[in-house]
């Protein structure tokens, strides 16, 4: 089976939203999250989603997920006080209802442009290699921070850079593993499952995605997904 862990805990400060988290931001009258689980609802190779929510908006989203049809949503979890914490909770409720021997893919709910091609190829990948990083190229020059303030680090050859994106996919049983271990030995600091991954021995393959598959963070963010969802309605209407 292949089993979506959506990952919608996040509180939105960098939003300066006061009413609502930004996954539950409205766009065209749907919320940033129901466009998200769509994309998993509609993909016929995703067999159940597992939704990570802030334990203060679980009845909130459960009511959108009934009121939009999301009929692939097997459970609704509370997150943690992180996200490597909340990312557990999803994965340790899909150990439970499916068992190890699955393709787990995990994605921000603040992604709402994932498109079907990529999900495909992250199951494809991981099917092959054990797991799959969705990733992008790095269009801006890197550099890393310097001790001294202000002063620019090393700079990186950005042709050799990638951007990691999000879903990244595992089988499910090697990332749960990985998260207990990591719960025992006290490192709760990972960036992310492909940092988390990485340090404890996985190779890791990539994917190339689509450049729209923003992660929606800031007010600046929501304008561009606004601007993406209303191009395409715009194009379609005309029959392109």
């Amino acid at each position: 089976m292949n089993i979506a862990v959506i990952f919608a805990g996040g509180t939105g400060k960098r939003m300066n939203t006061r009413s609502k988290p930004k996954q539950f931001l409205e766009m065209h009258g749907k919320p940033v999250l129901i466009y998200t689980l769509e994309n998993f609802q509609n993909h016929p190779q995703i067999d159940h989603i597992v939704l990570v929510s802030l334990a203060s908006w679980i009845d909130y989203a459960a009511n959108l997920i009934k009121k939009f049809g999301i009929t692939k949503v097997s459970a609704i979890v509370p997150g943690g006080s992180t996200g490597q914490e909340s990312i557990y909770h999803g994965l340790k409720k899909a150990y439970e209802l499916f068992g190890d021997n699955n393709i787990v893919l995990i994605h921000d709910g603040v992604r709402p442009l994932i498109d079907k091609e990529t999900i495909t190829k992250c199951i494809d990948v991981t099917i092959r290699n054990g797991n799959a990083i969705t990733v992008s190229p790095a269009i801006e020059t890197i550099f890393l921070k310097n001790a001294e303030q202000g002063e620019v680090g090393q700079i990186f050859n950005r042709s050799s850079c990638l951007m990691a994106k999000a879903p990244q996919c595992f089988r499910l049983g090697d990332i749960y593993k990985a998260h207990q271990r990591a719960i025992q030995e006290g490192k709760t600091n990972f960036i992310d499952s492909a940092n988390l991954m990485q340090h404890y021995g996985f190779k890791l393959w990539t994917v190339q995605g689509s450049p729209e598959n923003i992660k929606i963070t800031t007010p600046v963010d929501f304008y561009i997904f606004r601007a993406i969802i209303d191009a395409e309605e715009n194009l379609q209407i005309i029959g392109l």
